[in-house]
């Protein structure tokens, strides 16, 4: 009998090879290289006649189809990231690190959707039924009308779902399923592939929604190829971890609404509890004025977000200066420093500098640049900012400000939080923000504001 092809695939990136290696060529990782058992090749290989295929019925772009209405699952800040709801026959992806409360959250959101009548079904392949149970007494969910199965046979799955005809689908973990057709290892590039292909598909065509659940690697990524990402309708992203109390979930990846929107969650012992205001969570008192502190008006996704931004600069006795970063990127750190240094004149470079958001939460948006810069200079010089003060804007690299879009969101959030007076580019269409608007040019204007007197004159005033 002949012997059965194999070729060799990166479990990290899914790049095929034809000879084992100890380094991917592709993504250069170490030790990822499997031998799997090579797909059998289509017809049409090698020139031959591809199978006459049947004829689509094409449609125009102007139909007058009515969406279906979205499954709302309760948890407001679940909706909020999925974009208002869950959109029937769509694939969701939730990925986090170990114990963060992925599977806490999705047995939540099914116990709900179950509440209101919805058929819900949790499959599990890493736990059993009888530790499912245990973990829904702990939340007190131990009367939620849902179904439970722990299985990780694809095909069983999917015909015990077919019989079932469910609305929601969760299925923990994707890394654990595997397909009798495919002769690989569970959590393989092949079986993630096929598993989740078959899955998505029976979504598609029954209008269930299907949650996977997936683990991440040491580099926050889902493990696991980038395909597995492509194929699903939208991903989330569980942050945090277990030095704090609360979780963010965030869309990565939405078909059926904006990216970057979050969601914020507390982690209690009766599980995950909804945050009504995480501006409150990500920021000190507004009355407490320390240097090197300084409040930035935020926007993630559409909701806008007030975060604390804390810098220290202490001399430094080493040949080169350290700079640490936490929740913000480290490059723009440093362009912000070189911009102070050369357009402001702020002697930064005998000092090591740490820069941190308060809370954990990761900023990616420019308009914290000002924000940062603001809370170097109050470091620097021993100054803090004005009470009730908040700081947003992009620097440019000749020192010039930028104004930033959604300017009326964030003041709006500002001013009901009891935030007076925001630091920022001058607006560029006049408008009524109800707030005392300090206008900043140049973030020399900004050294001058914070080192000098202007600070103590506004306070009096």
């Amino acid at each position: 009998m002949a012997r059965a092809k194999t070729h060799f695939v990166c479990q990290a990136c899914g790049a095929l090879s034809h000879r084992w290696a100890g380094r991917c060529e592709s993504c250069g990782e170490w030790n990822t290289i499997t031998e799997e058992a090579a797909e059998q090749p289509v017809s049409g290989a090698r020139g031959a006649r591809l199978p006459k295929g049947r004829k689509l019925k094409l449609a125009s772009l102007d139909g007058d189809e009515t969406p279906p209405p979205r499954l709302c699952s309760d948890i407001e800040e679940l909706d909020r990231v999925a974009g208002g709801g869950l959109v029937p026959g769509s694939a969701i992806l939730v990925g986090g690190d170990p114990g963060i409360g992925k599977s806490t959250l999705m047995l939540q959101a099914l116990a709900r959707m179950a509440a209101q009548g919805r058929r819900c079904v949790y499959v599990s392949g890493e736990e059993a039924i009888a530790q499912i149970r245990l973990r829904a007494q702990r939340l007190g969910l131990e009367k939620a009308p849902l179904l439970l199965a722990a299985e990780t046979n694809v095909s069983d799955i999917i015909a015990s779902l077919q019989d079932e005809k469910p609305d929601v689908v969760v299925i923990d973990s994707i890394q654990t399923l595997w397909s009798p057709v495919i002769d690989s290892a569970p959590g393989t590039v092949s079986q993630l592939r096929a598993g989740t292909e078959s899955l998505i598909r029976f979504a598609k065509k029954s209008g269930a929604v299907m949650l996977f659940i997936g683990h991440v690697t040491k580099e926050g990524q889902i493990a696991g190829p980038r395909v597995v990402e492509h194929m699903v309708d939208a991903v989330l992203y569980f942050e945090g971890g277990n030095s704090h109390h609360y979780r963010i979930l965030r869309a990565v990846k939405n078909r059926f609404g904006p990216t970057g929107e979050i969601g914020v969650f507390e982690m209690a012992g009766s599980g995950l509890i909804e945050v009504e205001n995480p501006s409150l969570l990500f920021m000190g008192d507004a009355e407490e004025r320390t240097p090197g502190a300084a409040v930035f008006a935020g926007m993630e996704g559409a909701r806008p977000l007030l975060v604390e931004v804390q810098a220290l600069a202490a001399p430094s006795a080493l040949g080169t200066p350290r700079r640490a970063v936490v929740g913000w990127d480290s490059a723009r750190l440093a362009m912000v420093l070189a911009v102070l240094e050369t357009c402001a004149g702020v002697r930064i470079g005998g000092h090591d500098i740490y820069l941190n958001i308060a809370g954990g939460l990761r900023v990616r948006e420019p308009a914290a640049d000002l924000a940062a810069a603001a809370a170097l200079v109050s470091s620097l010089t021993g100054n803090p900012l004005p009470a009730r003060t908040a700081v947003f804007g992009e620097i440019a690299l000749s020192g010039v400000i930028r104004p930033v879009a959604q300017l009326d969101q964030r003041i709006k959030e500002a001013r009901k939080l009891g935030f007076e007076t925001i630091i920022t580019a001058a607006p560029a269409q006049q408008g009524q923000y109800h707030a005392h608007i300090r206008p900043i040019a140049h973030v020399a204007d900004l050294a001058a504001l914070i080192a000098g007197g202007a600070c103590d004159a506004q306070r009096s005033t």
